[in-house]
């Protein structure tokens, strides 16, 4: 009888000798306008739970309210993966290809390097769409106030901080990338994304490209006194600067890498592709 889903032996040659090396052969418009897309589609996944979660604390309790941020952020990867776009993060796997010489180091970065960057176009690109939408004034601008006060969480976090946040972020997104690629079936994607992505947002880890919406939307909402008022943070935004989402980015960027192309790309190489490369 056949299985519903491939095993994780499967999984790991799929990925290493098809997927990834596919994606290092893209041309650089493709992976742009890919990239693109991801960025946005991310976008729209941390609005989602914005706009959701903006004043559900105050009567679920905040444990509820972030598991529900975390449920309806997930739309954004199955976006990612069944619409098809190229994110920077699960692209991490393409590590695998590396360790089994499929892929060369220099495709490797440059992948990484384009999709990063047009994952930051992507997600500016919804920033300035959800800005002129004027949709952070509802309730009265309460949603706003939300994404400000998120904005400002993250960039006052400790490098040490960022980075550890950053790798459980990745070590899950990567693992929802890894189980979707299992499903044989658009609804079995659909909940190998869920769960992982459900977990890590509720979690409080952290993501680069969806800090590359929640930072920037912040810094948008940052003159808006009455959204600043309302967020409580008034002369506590020393640190919501271009400079201070750098600072959050670097720490989350290398945290990404190492969640990805170690804890899953690489421990998984040798777990089930290793002894192969010794044959």
């Amino acid at each position: 009888m056949e299985l519903s889903c491939k095993n994780p032996a499967t999984i790991a040659d799929t990925l290493t000798r098809s997927v990834c090396v596919t994606k290092t052969q893209d041309s650089a418009l493709r992976l742009t306008i890919l990239g693109i897309f991801a960025g946005a589609y991310i976008g729209f996944g941390a609005q989602l739970a914005i706009m959701v979660t903006h004043d559900m604390a105050s009567f679920l309790g905040v444990g509820m309210a972030k598991l529900i941020g975390g449920a309806v952020f997930s739309v954004g990867l199955m976006l990612v993966v069944i619409a098809g776009a190229e994110l920077f993060t699960g692209n991490n796997l393409i590590f695998l290809s590396v360790l089994d010489r499929q892929v060369r180091v220099s495709k490797l970065l440059r992948n990484w390097t384009i999709v990063y960057f047009a994952n930051l176009a992507g997600s500016l690109l919804l920033v300035l769409l959800m800005y002129w939408s004027g949709l952070w004034k509802t309730d009265g601008g309460l949603v706003g106030a939300k994404a400000l006060a998120i904005a400002n969480s993250k960039v006052n976090l400790t490098f040490l901080q960022a980075l550890v946040r950053g790798i459980m972020c990745n070590w899950l997104v990567c693992l929802a990338v890894w189980m979707a690629v299992s499903a044989r079936t658009v609804i079995g994607k659909v909940w190998a994304i869920f769960f992982p992505i459900m977990a890590f947002v509720a979690s409080g880890f952290e993501h680069s490209v969806a800090n590359m919406f929640f930072i920037p939307m912040g810094l948008a909402l940052k003159g808006q006194t009455a959204i600043v008022t309302a967020a409580g943070l008034a002369d506590k935004l020393s640190h919501l600067t271009i400079g201070g989402m750098v600072m959050n980015l670097v720490p989350v960027t290398l945290g990404n890498i190492v969640g990805g192309a170690f804890f899953v790309a690489t421990l998984y190489w040798v777990v089930y592709l290793r002894d192969e490369k010794k044959v």
